[in-house]
């Protein structure tokens, strides 16, 4: 909300910089509470006492949060946040200062505006309580008339509480109970005193404007535009009032104006419900034309003195869902793809600066997004105000997120269903008049069931049912804004086994979002699309969207090929290039589905949790296509932005792979260019046209020893864009390749440089360690006769072989060998080089005397072609190698 206020009416008086300059008009003022603040951490305040000077108190300004979470290990020096500096206490804070409101702040009314405090809040201004709040996401006001002393000091004093919710606690009903992100404390959003007269569009609206306007209909004729006013007259005795409501184009002409004379009774809240039509009205349309009007509306007396203004941004749109033809925005089918969105960031947790907001929606859009998920709890107005004045379309959700009861309770308590519905009151009130907002979501992953029995069920293994409370919601919604469509993403509704029984949540909302990691949590990449058809023919009449896909990927772990090995959910296996892989072939099924009406990746940026210790960071979800501090775009963000975007872009994968263990590499180029040139030290390498889902790709390109200078040079109409990189190769890896057969991830064994997995062809990689990453982890298994234990507990096996780019001569190669489990007799091969049998009928577990025991062959051979051919031909069983060194 944009509104027009009134004079200043306060000043600072205690030892801070000056408050924040007041925004003005005839009939509101607004003061900035920003600096001048004190903060303490636990303990008990006495409110009569709050003013008197006590030591342990620190100064700060709000937004403030005390809380800072989550860090990558490498570099830590390059980072605001390292392990000495993590501060995740979640429990009371609280905040103090002193004001001086101006003597002609006498007979206002007083009004205390806070935009969040997490996750509750209690509020006393001089010694008096005037209210509390639960919630962390929402704004909320409170009426601080009575207790303000206009012409002398004034101390407020908020207690904010970040407790994690658990029976019995302080915040045991407050949303969320749980969720896979960090929930920080303390006034982390702007707050801000308002006067206004007795007279006014009702500051007690749920946090809301007291306006919400609704476009009824657009035809040929023009378009009606429903507004319903709420008026409070806090004055002791009726007022006539006129309330006018106006649209205004952005030329400034009044394109629509409707009046009504209202009978106000004293401490009473009226409704006035007016309709304006709208004759060949400008619609807003998203990222092609957002064109915004202003709705204004005004009180006046019956003389015409203006009680309250209001003045707010508004889209004259029809926004639906089809189950087959999509997203419609005024009619026309829109295909939306874009990204979820935590609000925080590295450093400064919740308590971003508008700029900061600004910062991220640009990296978004200039990716090419055109839809926020804005997850998983409300946002502030700042990014509702930027996807308004861009033309992005917007979900919008409250913090029901997996869990909605506590210890062995089968429903939910009749303070969770308070707070669920106040804090989906809130978002509709002070989120329906944004033209970018969507639809409101009722809950996220809720359909667990028995799947994860430690997280949802109760001790009973009996998991709640969620369906009573998001009828509840769903219902709930509806009556507060039958305009827009409710909302739900699910996670579970797949095959999890026998022994999992999951509700089928999708129905409680009008629109269904699946949340699915295919190839990161379960099954594989090519899932993905037969599973979306299923569910589209379970419910052919319901919207259907993909609201999560992706994987991690952490910026300083690499592969040489992402299908080399087991990627680690849990661990440290996620590298870099899996995460682009993970994209690349989800993207590839969904933009083949038009009956999808939205797909959101999960996620826009790297965010802080307290449940992940894996990839390369610490209570950081790497999932992000960009980092948590901002600083780096991974590579997946230019598949994106070439594949969602006519800008011309060009851009080389692997840049921080930058010690390269082979000297061959497939090199990976995002170019969205007619035509795109790859050179290497300056030779032209190859050239592409038109690459499918703009992936340019050119296996085995020959690296030398030492520095290579890798350039993409993509040819547009306009002209040529290049993108550089440099590549290195230690003379040790030019001279010898050493491959960790099944790993995804090479290990650092001293003295050696392996690399991953790669040059592959058949088979299925294996460990002997594996570990799912849940649960306690296994005892380990050592493999006898090796002092290189890391390389031999991984395998390819089945029938596969290697095609290894050498230069022609003589090279030694060693085969090491390991039985992960089978007896002698069980598993037996032949290994042919360049079609000669080299390793003839091996039985690992017969020649070493069993499994868990290394074995090795060295073979001689002779490369002419430039390549190296390995074949690994079963006799019986699968045949199976560990290690391959190579040496010229």
């Amino acid at each position: 909300m944009q509104t027009r206020y009134a004079a200043a009416a306060f000043v600072a008086v205690i030892a801070a910089p000056a408050i924040a300059q007041t925004e003005r008009s005839a009939d509101r003022s607004v003061v900035s509470l920003a600096q001048g603040w004190e903060f303490k951490r636990g303990g008990e305040v006495d409110p009569a006492q709050a003013a008197q000077a006590d030591g342990s108190w620190e100064v700060v300004s709000v937004p403030h949060t005390w809380n800072r979470v989550g860090y990558y290990v490498p570099n830590p020096q390059t980072h605001l946040n390292r392990a000495e500096t993590v501060d995740k206490y979640q429990g009371v804070g609280w905040y103090r200062m002193t004001f001086t409101p101006a003597a002609a702040f006498t007979g206002k009314r007083a009004w205390l505006q806070f935009d969040a405090a997490s996750r509750t809040a209690e509020v006393w201004l001089n010694g008096q309580k005037i209210g509390d709040h639960k919630g962390g996401f929402s704004r909320f006001r409170l009426d601080a008339t009575k207790a303000m002393r206009p012409g002398q000091p004034n101390t407020l004093l908020v207690k904010v509480d970040n407790t994690q919710p658990a029976p019995g606690s302080s915040t045991a009903d407050v949303l969320p109970l749980a969720g896979d992100f960090f929930v920080h404390g303390g006034l982390y959003r702007p707050v801000s005193m308002i006067a206004t007269n007795a007279v006014h569009v009702d500051m007690l609206d749920s946090g809301g404007s007291g306006i919400f306007a609704t476009t009824r209909s657009i035809d040929a004729t023009g378009a009606k535009v429903d507004v319903r006013v709420r008026i409070a007259n806090d004055g002791t005795r009726t007022q006539a009032v006129n309330a006018v409501v106006s649209l205004i184009d952005a030329a400034g002409k009044t394109v629509a104006s409707e009046t009504r004379r209202l009978s106000l009774r004293a401490n009473d809240v009226s409704e006035s419900v007016q309709t304006l039509s709208v004759t060949a009205p400008h619609l807003w349309n998203g990222v092609a034309d957002p064109y915004l009007h202003r709705l204004v509306v005004e009180v006046a007396s019956p003389s015409g003195a203006v009680l309250d203004r209001v003045d707010q941004a508004f889209g004259i749109r029809e926004m639906r869902a089809d189950p087959t033809r999509g997203f419609l925005l005024n009619g026309k089918p829109l295909r939306l793809h874009g990204v979820g969105y935590h609000q925080d960031r590295e450093g400064k947790g919740w308590a971003v600066s508008p700029a900061d907001i600004e910062q991220d929606f640009a990296i978004m859009r200039e990716m090419g997004v055109n839809t926020i998920r804005l997850t998983h709890y409300q946002h502030g107005q700042v990014i509702h105000d930027l996807a308004d004045r861009y033309g992005m379309v917007l979900w919008d959700e409250i913090p029901l997120v997996s869990k909605w009861t506590q210890g062995e309770a089968m429903s939910a308590s009749p303070g969770l269903r308070d707070d669920a519905r106040q804090q989906l009151r809130e978002l509709i009130r002070q989120n329906g008049n944004h033209a970018s907002v969507f639809n409101w979501g009722i809950a996220n992953e809720v359909d667990f069931g028995t799947s994860i029995p430690a997280f949802i069920t109760a001790k009973s293994g009996i998991a709640p049912d969620p369906m009573p409370l998001l009828h509840e919601l769903n219902a709930f919604a509806k009556a507060e804004d039958p305009s827009r469509a409710t909302a739900l993403a699910t996670c579970c509704e797949r095959d999890l086994g026998p022994k999992s029984d999951v509700p089928i949540t999708a129905t409680a909302a009008e629109l269904s979002g699946a949340n699915r990691y295919y190839g990161w949590y379960f099954g594989n990449p090519g899932d993905l699309g037969p599973h979306l058809d299923a569910l589209r023919a379970k419910r052919p009449n319901q919207p259907l969207s993909v609201t999560e896909y992706g994987a991690g990927g952490a910026t300083t772990i690499h592969t040489d090929d992402p299908l080399g090995g087991k990627v680690d959910q849990r661990g440290r296996n996620q590298p870099e290039e899996y995460e682009s892989y993970i994209h690349e072939t989800a993207w590839a099924t969904l933009s083949a589905k038009p009956y999808l009406f939205a797909t959101w990746l999960w996620n826009s940026f790297d965010f802080a949790t307290t449940v992940r210790r894996e990839g390369d960071a610490i209570d950081v979800n790497t999932k992000g296509l960009v980092t948590y501090d901002r600083a780096i775009r991974k590579d997946a963000w230019y598949f994106y932005k070439a594949n969602w975007t006519t800008t011309p872009t060009v851009h080389v994968n692997g840049r921080r792979y930058v010690d390269r263990a082979y000297p061959a590499a497939d090199v990976r180029v995002y170019s969205n260019a007619p035509r795109t040139d790859l050179l290497v030290n300056g030779r032209v390498v190859g050239t592409l046209t038109a690459c499918p889902e703009m992936i340019c790709a050119w296996p085995n390109v020959a690296l030398a020893a030492g520095v290579n200078r890798v350039v993409a040079r993509g040819v547009f109409p306009a002209g040529a864009v290049e993108d550089a990189i440099e590549w290195r190769v230690a003379a040790d890896a030019a001279r010898t390749i050493r491959i960790d057969s099944g790993a995804l991830v090479a290990p650092e064994i001293t003295g050696k440089r392996y690399g991953s997995d790669a040059f592959f062809d058949g088979g299925t990689f294996g460990e002997i360690n594996a570990w799912s990453g849940y649960g306690p982890r296994p005892e380990r298994k050592v493999v006898a006769g090796t002092t290189e234990g890391i390389v031999a507990e991984t395998y390819r096996e089945g029938r596969f072989g290697y095609r290894v780019p050498l230069a022609d001569g003589r090279y030694t190669v060693d085969l090491s060998f390991v039985e992960p489990s089978l007896a002698a007799g069980a598993r037996q091969f032949d290994v042919t080089a360049n079609g000669k049998r080299a390793v003839a009928g091996l039985d690992i577990a017969a020649v070493a005397g069993g499994a868990l025991k290394s074995v090795t062959r060295r073979i001689a051979v002779q490369v002419t072609g430039g390549m190296l051919d390995l074949q690994f031909a079963p006799i019986r069983g699968d045949a199976i190698v560990s290690g391959i060194e190579i040496t010229r």
